[in-house]
Formats: C-alpha cells, sequence, structure tokens
C-alpha cells in the first residue's frame, strides 16, 4: 500500500485549521494540527510531515520562528506560510528564512490546494533522487567539515582546504571516527605506520592544521584537544 503524504497544519484559529484540515483529507492526505509553533516543532519531530503550512501570526511561537528552528535542524520538507495582508514585512521574512511559498488570507481551498500539490510533486522528485543516488561511502562530513577519499580532498563550508598528505590522513583518522579521542602516539602510529618515538610533530600537525580548518583556531570547532589524553573530531 503506497504511503500517504503526511501534511501538519500549524494554525491558532481553529475554524481555519479544522477546514483546512477538512480540504486535505478529501484529497487523500493525513493531516495533523498544531495552534501554535512550539506544538508545530513537536508534531514535526513526532510525525516527520512530507509538508507543513504554517501561519505567520500565533501566540507562545510565531510561524518565522518556528521555521527558522526547522531549518536549522535540517527538516528540509516545504513549508507554505500563511500571512494576512497585513503582514508582508513578516512574509518576506519568512521567505528568506527558507519557507518555500506563501498564501494571503482570505484564501480559496482550491488555491491552498494547487499550492500543497506542487510542492509535493516537487518534494517527491527530490526524495527520489536523492533515494537513487549511488552512497558516497568515501565521503565523510561533520557540521562544515567534508573530507572525500577518493579525491584527497578536504572543504569547510564549501571552501577547498589545502592540506598536505600527513594533514589529511590525520584529518581522515579523526573524521572516521568522530567522537573519539587518539592519542598523539596512536595518531603517530596510524598515520606513519611506525613506532612512535617523538610525538611533537603530532603537536605541530595539529596546530597547522587548525589554522587551516578553523575559524577560530584557539576556539576550535572542529578539531579538539582533550587535554592529557589526545585529540578528536566531535560529533556535531
Amino acid at each position: 500500500m503506497e504511503e500517504k503524504y503526511r501534511i501538519l497544519v500549524v494554525e491558532d484559529d481553529k475554524e481555519i485549521r479544522e477546514g483546512v484540515e477538512i480540504y486535505l483529507k478529501n484529497q487523500g492526505y493525513e493531516v495533523f494540527q498544531a495552534a501554535n509553533g512550539k506544538e508545530g516543532l513537536e508534531e514535526a519531530r513526532r510525525v516527520k510531515p512530507h509538508l507543513a503550512i504554517v501561519d505567520i501570526m500565533m501566540p507562545v511561537m510565531d510561524g518565522v520562528t518556528m521555521l527558522m528552528k526547522l531549518r536549522a535542524s535540517d527538516q528540509d520538507f516545504p513549508v507554505i506560510m500563511l500571512s494576512a495582508k497585513s503582514e508582508e514585512v513578516d512574509k518576506i521574512m519568512g521567505l528568506n528564512m527558507g519557507a518555500d511559498d506563501y498564501v494571503t488570507k482570505p484564501f480559496t481551498p482550491l488555491e491552498l490546494l494547487a499550492r500543497v500539490n506542487s510542492h509535493l510533486r516537487r518534494y517527491a522528485r527530490y526524495l527520489s533522487a536523492v533515494k537513487d543516488r549511488a552512497p558516497q561511502e568515501h565521503v565523510y562530513r561533520i557540521g562544515g567539515l567534508e573530507l572525500n577519499e577518493d579525491t584527497v580532498e578536504v572543504w569547510v563550508d564549501a571552501e577547498p582546504v589545502k592540506l598536505t598528505p600527513m594533514e589529511f590522513k590525520i584529518v581522515q583518522l579523526l573524521i572516521k571516527n568522530p567522537g573519539r579521542v587518539f592519542s598523539a602516539d596512536e595518531i603517530y602510529e596510524r598515520v606513519w605506520n611506525e613506532k612512535a618515538v617523538n610525538t611533537d610533530t603530532i603537536m605541530v600537525h595539529v596546530r597547522n592544521i587548525r589554522e587551516k580548518i578553523e575559524l577560530d583556531p584557539k576556539n576550535p570547532k572542529y578539531l579538539k584537544v582533550v587535554w592529557g589524553v589526545g585529540y578528536k573530531i566531535d560529533r556535531q
């Protein structure tokens, strides 16, 4: 049996919310409701919708704040904002924060359904493309840091970073084992393939790597020291 599309309706006006639910259910969609942005975030985490319809002006948490929090947590399903004519600035802000579309109140059911259907078709194509894409088994990502074993490249926030072969191998070891702490001796033996004698060189390499991959090397986001133990790249 084909999975139904799940749609989350976040609207503080109960009459509008329930009216939209009726229209959507008549089209065969599974519908979930929330009365404000806070409830909407909780429902989004719980039901993992394929699309959300979110009002801009709501108590407790408004729609733009909810949208920002959704996008910050990497939830990329389409979001259609509902706005009154007087909320032009909020509407523009919503689009800038990652909304896919907006519908101005009062709206007709047919107008809203047309937008919903259009965005779901696009999202379905996107999900299909992601599913069919060959897995990149040799690419490792932690936050904005990316390492590609096949091309021997490192990127930070989509910008290429030039590392020496040894620096690359150190980053490679750490990013493939996120959260695990490696002592200087262990890094030396794994990277140089010989018994560790003088590991001061590891400290120098770590300092050089930080200069290249960290925005603030003295307050590193990626390559961290666990004092008295060793080094690690944390899960983000």
